[in-house]
């Protein structure tokens, strides 16, 4: 069954089976995926689990998704990437945490030594801060507000009241810097956001609020005796006013007692607390050492395992250097050696002279290379000059099959008419042929000496690259083969340069040279060297 038919099985029926082979073949790329992101096992797994929860609740609307394992890994991706970032966040706030916590120990008052100096001048400083500016420091630093809870107090959009907040921390820190206090930006958003505001002691706002009431209650009393004298009253109302005073008395002191009482309480339970934050400390230490630990136990494990890979690696690599070296000692392994050597050293040839090479040297295989090379003379020069002329040979007669199957094809396709250019084969070829090596063809004249085999009009090779010794390929619409012999070249040797050919000759035991640039050395004259640069172009024209 495909993906589609288990979801819609599982969105449908909410078959268990069709959910759990879904986990069985995507869980694997989920978690890898989950892995590489967070770079941590527990956290890839919890995102794998989260993925498939979010695979369950959406199951009906992804039956028509097409590729299931898109969804699954962008799914593992972004909520990976959620992981990452809550996890550097975490990291950041213990980090924070830990600062504050160096600064009190250092202190050894519980009152960091720079807050003691930035204390007496906060407020002077907040009063030098313009409303809207010492409004938001307030709401963000004071009142612990979010930065989206202040931007809706204000009334304005979360990025202008962070750059509002940080203007106002700016200012602040410019404040403190001619009074000699030098504290950076952040430093000084911690220092204020740990110490600026103190917990009141304890009790006081119940008895403010008891004390309010209280005093309530006498302007209360006094504004009925002033009344009283203003106003003749009967005996009856004063008795009345009387016991009321006595009641709301008596209910000021009830409450100013039940204050002491809620008083007596809380530093009850802040001693009974002290403990219990000792505890909290000593865990949280516990808890330091044991991630320490862990994190040193993991690089130890990460190290075995490259050490581990590391000694694999040279094993293997000294066994197969063993193996090979027994089988450099056997004469067939040294027979086959110097046959590839030899390869490489024909193919070298064509390397140092690029002149030499033709495209139609691409259709030659490795196996063709070496079966050329294995009765060739690559010693002597003549035999080097045979090499080159029989591997270009051998090259264009791989090529030719593929031309002459386009030139049948050809004429079969338009009733027998023949092509105009030599480009027009290229649309029926069975494997691509590169421009250039058609471009070495031309369509013979049918006046042209053929071959009786070749039948009529067909390709011939329009200048071999040595026109000295290779015959023209011809290619027919079913054969392939050698076209006319060329002509020998005959020039008249110029008696202007018979001196620097018998200087040659001397110099070279009565030889004579192959290539007429090899007598430049021997010209000594202005008329030589003209002589000799135009029997060379001549013979490049032949």
């Amino acid at each position: 069954m495909s993906d589609q038919h288990l979801l819609r099985d599982y969105a449908e029926r909410r078959s268990d089976a069709a959910f759990a082979e879904l986990v069985r073949r995507h869980v694997d790329l989920v978690f890898s995926a989950a892995r590489r992101m967070t770079g941590e096992e527990q956290s890839a797994r919890d995102a794998t689990q989260a993925v498939f929860v979010a695979l369950a609740q959406n199951a009906a609307r992804l039956t028509q998704h097409p590729v299931l394992s898109g969804w699954l890994h962008c799914t593992a991706r972004n909520l990976a990437a959620k992981s990452v970032r809550a996890e550097v966040r975490r990291r950041a706030r213990e980090q924070e945490a830990a600062a504050m916590n160096q600064l009190l120990s250092d202190s050894g008052t519980g009152v960091p030594p720079v807050w003691a100096d930035i204390a007496p001048h906060l407020d002077a400083a907040l009063g030098e801060l313009n409303d809207a500016e010492r409004d938001a420091l307030l709401l963000r630093y004071f009142e612990k507000k979010s930065a989206p809870e202040m931007a809706g107090i204000l009334g304005i959009s979360d990025d202008a009241a962070q750059k509002r907040v940080s203007r106002a921390v700016e200012r602040l820190r410019e404040f403190f810097a001619k009074h000699g206090i030098i504290v950076g930006a952040s430093g000084l958003v911690v220092l204020i956001s740990a110490n600026a505001v103190q917990a009141a002691p304890l009790g006081l706002a119940v008895t403010i609020s008891a004390a309010a009431a209280l005093a309530g209650t006498t302007l209360a009393t006094s504004a009925t005796a002033t009344a009283t004298k203003a106003i003749a009253m009967t005996t009856l109302q004063k008795t009345l006013v009387t016991a009321t005073v006595a009641v709301l008395a008596g209910a000021g002191i009830y409450e100013a007692r039940q204050a002491a009482q809620l008083r007596d309480r809380v530093q009850t339970l802040q001693q009974q607390q002290a403990p219990l934050a000792e505890q909290i400390q000593q865990l949280a230490r516990e808890r330091d050492d044991a991630t320490r630990q862990l994190a040193a136990l993991r690089e130890d494990n990460e190290r075995l395992n490259r050490n581990t890979g590391e000694l694999l690696r040279l094993r293997s690599e000294a066994t197969s250097r063993r193996r090979d070296t027994t089988q450099l000692d056997d004469p067939s392994t040294q027979a086959a050696l110097a046959w590839v050597a030899k390869k490489g050293k024909l193919q070298k040839l064509f390397d140092e002279k690029p002149d030499q090479r033709i495209p139609e040297m691409r259709f030659l295989t490795d196996k063709k290379w070496l079966d050329l090379a294995k009765d060739l003379d690559l010693d002597s020069e003549d035999g080097r000059r045979f090499a080159t002329h029989h591997v270009r040979t051998t090259a264009k007669f791989a090529s030719a099959p593929i031309i002459a199957f386009a030139l049948k094809q050809y004429l079969e396709a338009n009733n027998g008419a023949w092509p105009t250019e030599v480009s027009q084969l290229k649309t029926f070829m069975d494997q691509p042929i590169e421009d250039e090596v058609l471009q070495r063809y031309r369509i013979m004249d049918k006046g042209e000496a053929q071959s009786g085999w070749l039948k009529g009009m067909v390709l011939i090779e329009k200048v071999a690259a040595d026109k000295w010794q290779e015959t023209q390929v011809t290619i027919g619409p079913t054969n392939w083969g050698l076209g006319p012999t060329p002509e020998p070249v005959r020039l008249a040797f110029p008696e202007v340069l018979k001196p620097a050919m018998e200087a040659y000759r001397f110099q070279n035991s009565r030889g004579v040279p192959k290539d007429f640039n090899e007598l430049r050395p021997y010209v000594t004259t202005p008329e030589q060297g003209a002589a000799l640069d135009k029997l060379i172009k001549a013979l490049e024209n032949k």
